[in-house]
């Protein structure tokens, strides 16, 4: 199998930031995220400045940390700022996936042993990171999906903090629901849909370039539709439902980036899986570390938010009444 691709580790110890990006995807992020490296170093140390100056919030400012943000918002200061609130909000405000982050805790790894979400090696021909994220692998009778967005988040939030190219090329996510049933559909309440949703789309500087779904079950349609509704209308424009038409994938991610399970040469899913069982364990000081960071609400100026105010879903599926 083909190592995955980390190209930033030498950046990560709050040090400063050495590109280490190939002189084609320094040219994409001139042109794609209006990246200047010559104003890169005094944009990071304004965000870091801003930082500073916030009661509330208790980030991690570091080039990197701060880069990555940069680069999700096009460098856009403001939108900068807006994000890593929003991302530090997010992690307060919901504890059931932030809080207790020990892989070597025995439900949470017996999680990450599916092999429910993984980034696979290398890049697809547009550059991009492929993501399988296999849905119905886990028993939902003794699994939430709490859990599951808890423990596969160790694995997002370690490819978001080691790979630097897909902060400029960004990602494409394959959803695989073989063997969902009507429990895994039942799980996916509103509520929750639309936490994801927020956490995805506000909290993280992700650059999401395509969502693929493939093996879809007969009550597909019920759930997309709720997921649908929570989309940005980019994001919709980029959706691709493939049913069981492995050749209509083939067209969006190419055969040679998948694995062998898929019809690729890209290693197989056990080996994927056991690399970034490996990623997570060497990562394991730095994800119960990051439980340190987040936002106090009683510090925040103006009015404190609260995870209604994130999360709530009153206003999209409010019942009508009559008086």
């Amino acid at each position: 199998m083909k190592a995955q691709a980390s190209s930033c580790r030498g950046t990560m110890g709050g040090g400063e930031y050495v590109c280490t990006l190939s002189e084609e995807l320094q040219q994409r992020a001139k042109e794609e995220i209006n990246e200047d490296p010559e104003r890169r170093a005094q944009d990071i140390e304004h965000i870091r400045d801003w930082l500073k100056h916030q009661p509330h919030i208790k980030a991690r400012t570091d080039d990197w940390t701060i880069l990555r943000f940069l680069r999700g918002c096009k460098f856009s200061l403001e939108r900068t700022k807006e994000k890593l609130d929003m991302y530090y909000t997010c992690k307060t405000l919901c504890p059931e996936w932030y809080k207790n982050r020990d892989p070597q805790d025995k439900k949470l790894r017996s999680i990450l042993e599916l092999g429910e979400f993984l980034p696979l090696p290398g890049y697809d021909r547009q550059g991009r990171k492929v993501i399988i994220i296999r849905a119905a692998v886990h028993d939902p009778e003794t699994t939430t999906m709490d859990e599951v967005f808890k423990a596969t988040n160790f694995i997002n939030d370690i490819l978001w903090l080691e790979d630097e190219q897909m902060s400029i090329t960004g990602t494409v996510q394959l959803l695989d629901l073989e063997r969902a049933t009507a429990a895994h559909a039942m799980q996916m309440t509103p509520s929750l849909v639309k936490k994801a949703m927020t956490i995805w789309q506000e909290g993280y500087p992700v650059r999401p370039k395509g969502l693929n779904y493939i093996n879809t079950p007969a009550a597909f349609d019920t759930v997309f539709n709720i997921f649908k509704s929570f989309m940005k209308e980019k994001m919709k424009r980029r959706v691709h439902i493939h049913g069981s038409d492995l050749e209509s994938l083939y067209k969006e991610v190419p055969k040679e980036v998948l694995p062998v399970e898929y019809g690729g040469t890209n290693g197989t899913i056990e080996e994927i899986k056991k690399y970034w069982l490996d990623r997570v364990d060497a990562r394991r000081d730095w994800l119960l570390d990051d439980e340190n960071y987040g936002v106090d609400e009683s510090k925040r100026p103006g009015k404190a938010k609260t995870s209604a105010d994130l999360f709530g879903i009153e206003g999209s599926f409010r019942k009508l009444t009559v008086d």
